[in-house]
């Protein structure tokens, strides 16, 4: 059923309803987003903080509509982690507070390689209000959207190594039951994966359904980004696993081209035509890519949701699929660099103490809620003329315009941290903050080289030296060949069951083994995911050679048959989809289009996931259905032939026969006779006319007229003078309006 269009007038009404409008207010407006704004501006003076006596606030690493991230520590755990706290806006919000709750933990039950993890939530209270948090994994790197700025167009096989961990992690949600609803290059994370390679994984499930929970009016938000906003959420508000589909399909296609589907002034356009046009092909802009990549993008991009993959796994799978068609690579990913948009705080006494400190005011009440100098008992500070290094340091991301990004970490800061100065308890956060600074210590004088001193330079034994490097060298030579040939030529193959096929590509090759990657299909393991190497982790392999690196496809799906496909192709596409071919006599039907013999469909249908090896019945076509030849006696030679041909059958003219009762040229029968049943698979069915002829009326004429009349029909003549003849037709045999057969004689009377 194709996609309902709405009017023009819809559409716009809906727009407005949301909060946007045809005229763009700001850049991010421009930008096809609809923002919050009133960012917490507490959001400097949070470094230093301990939230909840657990998570020390370290640097602010970015800021959005919704919140500000910093870079954290877990106190507990000794772990880095990146600390997500929201608007204060919505802190004294219970419903938001509590669907903040309710999400975050939906999102930490998803445990995934490709997903964010979610540590912890909370809300820390203070004096100073309340501060929501959520506490993430932090992942070292940049976004799809950086790797896209720095290189444009991405080529195939780099793009679907960085969509296949993608669509794993949203196939991993859905199977949760989550939708993420803002699918975006911001929100896909590459990073550095330890000691291995590089980690791909997509963050911020929940947070958008979350903050539309909360008491904010429709103008002041959009769920999700225009661009990427399928259309079932611009018209009706709807967020499902197809919806996620539809955004990673523009996803897909910017990586393809470098650049979105859609542009325009205003978010509106772009929205109206996600709603009134179709996704066009990548190939349409950018040549050189396979023809069924474009058929992928098209199919996941379509405006009817029932049109596109059902989730993420039947996407997943198709791309699975897709690549082993095309023989396409696992490429490694590289990490982009950051785009700096803010700078990060870094964090140092004197800094944090500054942080902690408001900025002068005329106004009473903008310091009320605040921290002044007085407040650290350490009124020397607010005098102090130290000066703060505003940088943007290694570690920074920044945020998209909805500030519902997991934030990433290339690096920690480049200088080492000073020793931890002894906390102090500040009496508004009710949290420790970094010790006062202390003043720095002269270095020590540098000790006066030889030449300064007047010493002669020291003697150098130089034949001692080289004598060295032989001796050395001959034993380095020495053990390096007996290595090599005890154990150094050998390598062991490393477990990478579970992980991504690009990280185990990436582990193999660290291990001097190459990676011969074949797909299979499998009831347990996630697509895209290593079931196991053949040989098997632990053994000894030697350094370069191929191991065979079997990657899941995930469970199987029935594949798709085109009606009229022979067995034989159906019964082999069924098996390279993992599942057993069957024939059932009892499911076969009839059918007006389909051959007799080829495949009618299959049971169950096509794009069905079922378990590995289980039975696909094949339903084959029987043909037209058997019908009786209808009675066609004296219907006109038209009128037959049309009815014939409307059952399917093939009607051809046959002898024709006299019928006295049958007007010439109309049916006397059919060859079968009616009654007969026929399959209507084009059978030939013969169409008998009547070759009667009906004798004019010729009395009265002349000898002549009433001759040329008759013979002009095909009668014979014979005339029958009296007394003379040569005048008028008196009478004639066979009298007028009788049937007889061409060439029947007709005898004519005439009178002088």
């Amino acid at each position: 059923m194709p996609y309902p269009r709405p009017s023009c007038r819809d559409v716009f009404g809906d727009f407005r309803a949301a909060g946007i409008t045809e005229s763009p207010a700001s850049p991010r407006a421009v930008d096809g987003l609809r923002t919050i704004t009133g960012v917490d501006e507490r959001g400097a003076r949070l470094i230093g903080a301990l939230l909840e006596q657990r998570y020390r606030v370290d640097a602010l690493l970015a800021r959005g509509g919704m919140s500000s991230v910093y870079r954290g520590l877990d106190t507990r755990l000794d772990r880095r982690v990146a600390i997500k706290v929201m608007d204060a806006r919505f802190a004294d919000d219970r419903t938001f507070v509590d669907r903040f709750e309710r999400e975050a933990r939906s999102a930490a039950k998803i445990h995934h390689p490709n997903v964010v993890a979610v540590h912890d939530q909370g809300v820390d209270r203070t004096v100073d209000g309340n501060l929501v948090y959520l506490v993430m994994e932090l992942v070292d790197g940049g976004t799809l959207r950086d790797l896209i700025n720095e290189r444009g167009a991405l080529d195939t096989p780099l793009t679907l190594s960085i969509m296949e961990p993608v669509l794993a992690a949203l196939a991993a949600a859905h199977r949760a039951g989550l939708v993420h609803r803002d699918v975006k290059p911001e929100n896909v994370l590459i990073g550095h994966g330890g000691e291995h390679g590089t980690a791909v994984k997509v963050g911020d499930f929940g947070l958008v359904r979350a903050v539309a929970s909360a008491g904010t009016t429709s103008s002041s938000i959009i769920l999700g980004t225009v661009a990427y906003l399928s259309p079932e959420q611009v018209t009706t508000g709807a967020a499902t696993a197809r919806g996620d589909v539809y955004s990673a399909g523009i996803v897909l296609y910017e990586a393809l081209t470098g650049v979105t589907p859609y542009t325009g002034d205003n978010p509106l356009s772009i929205a109206y035509r996600h709603v009134n046009d179709d996704v066009p092909a990548p190939g349409e802009r950018l040549t050189g890519l396979p023809p069924a990549l474009d058929e992928l993008v098209v199919r996941a991009t379509r405006r009817d949701p029932a049109a596109r993959p059902a989730d993420g796994a039947a996407f997943l799978q198709e791309l699975v699929a897709l690549r082993a068609q095309l023989s396409v690579p696992v490429v490694p990913v590289p990490v982009p660099e950051p785009t700096i948009q803010d700078r990060t705080v870094p964090v140092t006494p004197v800094d944090q103490a500054r942080a902690l400190t408001p900025p002068p005011t005329d106004d009473p009440e903008a310091t009320s809620g605040g921290l002044n100098v007085a407040d650290l008992g350490q009124p020397a500070m607010a005098t102090s003329n130290a000066t703060i290094v505003r940088q943007a340091p290694a570690g920074f991301r920044a945020m998209g315009p909805q500030g519902t990004r997991a934030m990433l970490r290339t690096d920690l800061d480049q200088a080492q941290p000073r020793p931890p100065q002894p906390p102090v308890m500040h009496p508004n956060l009710g949290s420790p903050s970094v010790g006062f600074p202390v003043p720095p210590m002269p270095p020590p004088p540098r000790k006066p080289s030889r030449a300064q001193r007047g010493m002669p330079p020291p003697k150098r034994s130089t034949n001692i030296v080289l004598w060295s490097i032989v001796v050395v060298l001959v034993l380095a030579l020495a053990g390096t060949t007996t290595w090599w040939f005890a154990s150094g030529r050998w390598t062991t193959v490393p477990n990478v069951a579970g992980q991504q096929a690009t990280k185990a590509q990436t582990v193999l090759r660290d291990n001097d083994i190459e990676a011969d990657m074949t797909h299979v299909w499998d009831n347990d393991v996630d697509a895209g995911l290593v079931v196991r190497t053949e040989p098997g982790a632990g053994r000894d392999v030697l350094r370069g050679d191929k191991v065979k690196l079997v990657v899941s496809s995930g469970p199987p799906r029935v594949p798709d048959i085109e009606p009229g496909t022979s067995v034989d192709d159906a019964k082999q596409a069924i098996k390279d989809a993992g599942l057993q071919p069957g024939l059932d006599d009892g499911l076969n039907d009839f059918s007006d289009d389909v051959p007799e013999g080829t495949v009618l469909r299959l049971d169950p249908e096509g794009g069905t996931q079922l378990r590995l090896n289980e039975r696909v019945d094949i339903v084959l076509s029987k043909g037209a259905e058997p019908k009786p030849l209808p009675d066609l006696r004296n219907k006109t030679k038209d009128e037959a032939f049309a009815e014939l041909t409307n059952l399917g059958l093939q009607p051809v003219e046959g002898t024709a026969a006299f019928d006295q009762d049958i007007e010439g040229g109309r049916v006397i029968g059919t060859d079968p006779p009616a009654g007969t049943v026929v399959n209507g698979d084009s059978q030939q069915v013969t169409v008998v006319l009547s070759n009667a002829v009906t004798v004019p009326d010729v009395n009265q004429k002349s000898q002549q007229e009433a001759e040329a009349t008759l013979r002009q029909l095909g009668l014979d003549v014979e005339v029958q003078n009296l007394g003379g003849g040569g005048g008028p037709v008196l009478a004639q045999n066979p009298p007028a309006n009788s049937r007889v057969q061409p060439g029947t004689k007709i005898v004519i009377w005439t009178v002088p």
